[in-house]
């Protein structure tokens, strides 16, 4: 799915993006704080907005919603399933759309082992 026009506007902006923080970064000096803070600001928007592109592309709708759901609940462990997923995007090895069935199969992998506790009454 690599190559849509969509994915070259968007390595084209983050292209566009880091080739501005490094300039910001070697013109370095006396206040550029409020620059930089601004600068990591919109590369953070913008590498989100990349996320949530290669989610919807490689999500369907019911998929997406299980994962917005867990994110209400688990917002951390949200997290870590979303750079997994990206990551496997953007390695190229997701070779179709997760569907929501494989959402909940994925969810349940990656889940921790949760610890019980058995109490016995004596």
């Amino acid at each position: 799915m690599s190559g849509s026009p969509d994915d070259d506007r968007l390595e084209e902006l983050r292209e566009k993006k880091m080739q501005e923080l490094r300039e910001q970064q070697q013109g370095g000096g006396q206040g550029q704080g409020a620059v930089d803070e601004e600068a990591q600001q919109a590369a953070q928007e913008q590498a989100e907005a990349q996320k949530q592109a290669l989610l919807k592309q490689h999500l369907t709708d019911g998929a997406r919603q299980r994962l917005n759901a867990v994110q209400m609940s688990k917002p951390d462990f949200a997290d870590q399933v979303e750079r997994q997923l990206v990551a496997l995007a953007q390695s190229g090895r997701l070779q179709q759309r997760i569907d929501e069935e494989q959402m909940k199969n994925l969810l349940k992998e990656m889940q921790p082992d949760s610890k019980s506790f058995d109490i016995r009454r004596r």
